[in-house]
């Protein structure tokens, strides 16, 4: 293959790509706007898949009772992401919505950082494209994320109610949060834990990959290889919010 054609076949993926970031966004954007059980079939199917595609890495690259213990963990890893998804869904979107663009976040961000900046690899023999400036963008898309889902209904408030803005948030737009000083550094820290999580998510994945012999975890998604491709990360990070939720606010899963 010339150069000239890697550089046509390079943009004629890219373009595929795009197209599927696109159609993915259109769907997953119409499916939790609609919300409901219509949310719930989404997410349950998507594990589903995500699931499969996790067998398929796990019969390719283990034998015998490795590879049933493999299989099982699979099962148990996104079985809880999807519990955690579809419960926190049905009681409140800002939850669904906090987790999934905190993870794009991190992709986002680490992606640029590690491109821009370089540097040493984090698991070379893992994923050779993970650095640690990438990790470091990482975080700072995950603390923008939550900053911004915490304060934009805020902004929103004030925007329609300018009066409550004059008078000091004493009605109103006075139950949305604000941080303020020391909040700052421990929304950084909370950035870098999800960061953390969802990168050791996508080097869990990548490790089967390489154990597996295969570059996707599959190709169902024309341009991005495998559902579990794409919800490596998510599924690392819901389970992470779910134990979070479970100690600070039990009663939505049903506990007292």
């Amino acid at each position: 293959m010339t150069g000239a054609d890697r550089k046509a076949k390079g943009a004629s993926d890219l373009g595929v790509r795009a197209l599927s970031a696109i159609v993915m966004l259109v769907i997953a954007g119409a499916v939790i706007w609609l919300g409901g059980w219509v949310l719930t079939a989404f997410i349950v199917a998507v594990g589903a898949a995500g699931f499969w595609e996790f067998s398929r890495l796990a019969k390719a690259g283990f034998t015998g009772g490795a590879r049933l213990a493999w299989m099982a963990f699979g099962a148990l890893y996104l079985g809880l992401a999807v519990f955690v998804l579809a419960t926190v869904s049905a009681q409140s979107l800002a939850w669904l919505v906090l987790i999934i663009s905190a993870v794009i976040a991190v992709d986002v961000f680490a992606y640029f950082f590690g491109r821009t900046l370089g540097g040493p690899k984090i698991a070379p023999r893992i994923s050779p494209s993970k650095t640690w400036a990438g990790l470091g963008g990482g975080t700072v898309g995950a603390t923008l994320a939550i900053v911004l889902n915490a304060q934009v209904p805020r902004w929103i408030c004030e925007w329609r109610e300018p009066a409550f803005v004059h008078g000091g948030f004493s009605t109103g737009c006075g139950h949305y949060w604000q941080p303020e000083g020391s909040a700052y550094l421990a929304l950084i820290g909370i950035g870098l834990l999800i960061a953390i999580v969802a990168q050791s998510g996508d080097f869990l994945e990548s490790w089967l990959k390489r154990r597996a012999g295969m570059k996707d975890s599959s190709d169902l998604i024309p341009g991005h290889g495998g559902v579990l491709d794409r919800i490596d990360g998510l599924v690392a990070v819901s389970i992470l919010v779910g134990i979070y939720l479970l100690m600070t606010a039990p009663h939505m899963f049903g506990l007292s």
